[in-house]
């Protein structure tokens, strides 16, 4: 299944990228690569006020009740303009799993807030290379968890957790408050994404789901989060697109503009390939949302997204040659967000082997 974006659709668009154009400063977004757990708060300040924080949660919870579409078309103007909190994601992924679990008093008691951006969320699945663990080195008993969880995106800051952790009787997802929580900030490659490291000692917790009923859920909610990562994804590489064409026409060399020769020509080509496939695989993500394919739908535009932006960001700086490594031009944002959301939510290797799993049936 696709779609063309609606009338409403296409005003989201448009009025989310100007809205984030008009707001974000280059200057506060490079200070903010090299200050370890400082959130970009005008963009939450923003994101709170233009109510995207509500879009993909019910009315009945205070939200507007729109889709993965609509959210996926602000991420991809978010990503546009490297925009420095990694919130608008986790908080989706945090909402999916509440309205996944069916749980109607822990829907009733969380999404009310993250619709209201009263509280920003983190989900708590990696340990190291392991996406989603098989035993995960937090443990939970006794309604608390206990162990660690290491680089959490968002975990500098967020107020609450969706953590994988291990149970008695096999894998558990749980919600917890990350208040008297100890964490320790890492110093990462983009610093705006806010790695943190969470350590639980007995924290209070509550279960929404357990065993299969938790690996279930667990993947949709990465699937979910990685259709919006990609149009994030597709939102930089279009930027980074631009930014090359607009330097081409304008820098000289030997009496005529670079963009007319042919290795630059080929090569931002090449970049509008890269974008246009990637776009066509999140439009079709996206649209896909709750249908029996959508694994693979979002695998899809995963890793299309992750390969348009990390090669865009490549070819624009070369493209500009040593003024493309300056700190002024600020092309850093976008070749260290494109690094940082390639690892998010699973790397290339998790989602091309979940798309092998699906196609030929042998399901993780």
């Amino acid at each position: 299944m696709s779609i063309l974006y609606d009338e409403g659709q296409q005003a989201i668009a448009t009025e989310s990228r100007r809205v984030l154009d008009s707001r974000m400063a280059k200057e506060r977004l490079l200070k903010l690569l090299e200050q370890v757990g400082q959130a970009d708060q005008p963009f939450w300040d923003t994101a709170v006020e233009q109510g995207w924080t509500a879009l993909a949660i019910p009315e009945a919870f205070g939200g507007l009740g729109l889709t993965l579409v609509e959210m996926g078309l602000v991420a991809q103007a978010a990503g546009a303009a490297t925009s420095g909190a990694p919130f608008l994601t986790s908080g989706y992924g945090m909402s999916s799993a509440l309205l996944g679990s069916g749980k109607a008093d822990l829907q009733q008691g969380w999404l009310p807030r993250l619709a209201a951006g009263e509280i920003t969320a983190a989900v708590a699945f990696a340990e190291g290379t392991a996406i989603l663990p098989q035993h995960s080195a937090v443990s939970y008993a006794n309604g608390a968890l206990t162990g660690t969880k290491p680089a959490v995106v968002g975990g500098a800051s967020a107020d609450v957790a969706l953590v994988w952790a291990q149970g008695g009787a096999g894998p558990v997802l749980a919600v917890a408050e990350l208040a008297g929580v100890a964490r320790q900030a890492v110093d990462s490659y983009d610093n705006t994404r806010l790695h943190a490291d969470l350590t639980f000692a007995g924290t209070p917790a509550q279960v929404l789901a357990e065993g299969d009923a938790a690996h279930a859920l667990a993947l949709d909610v990465l699937a979910r989060m990685a259709v919006v990562t990609a149009h994030e994804q597709v939102g930089g590489a279009e930027a980074l697109l631009t930014i090359a064409r607009d330097y081409s026409i304008t820098r000289k060399a030997f009496g005529q503009s670079i963009g007319a020769f042919q290795s630059i020509k080929h090569r931002i080509a090449e970049m509008y390939g890269l974008v246009e496939i990637a776009r066509a695989n999140c439009i079709h993500a996206a649209a896909s949302e709750g249908a029996a394919d959508f694994l693979i739908a979002a695998a899809d535009a995963r890793i299309s997204a992750t390969e348009a932006y990390d090669t865009n960001a490549r070819d624009c700086m070369q493209i500009h040659g040593g003024i493309g490594v300056t700190w002024e031009l600020g092309l850093h944002l976008h070749m260290r967000r494109a690094r940082s959301l390639a690892a998010e939510q699973g790397n290339l290797l998790f989602w091309e082997d979940l798309l092998v799993n699906e196609l030929t049936g042998e399901k993780a």
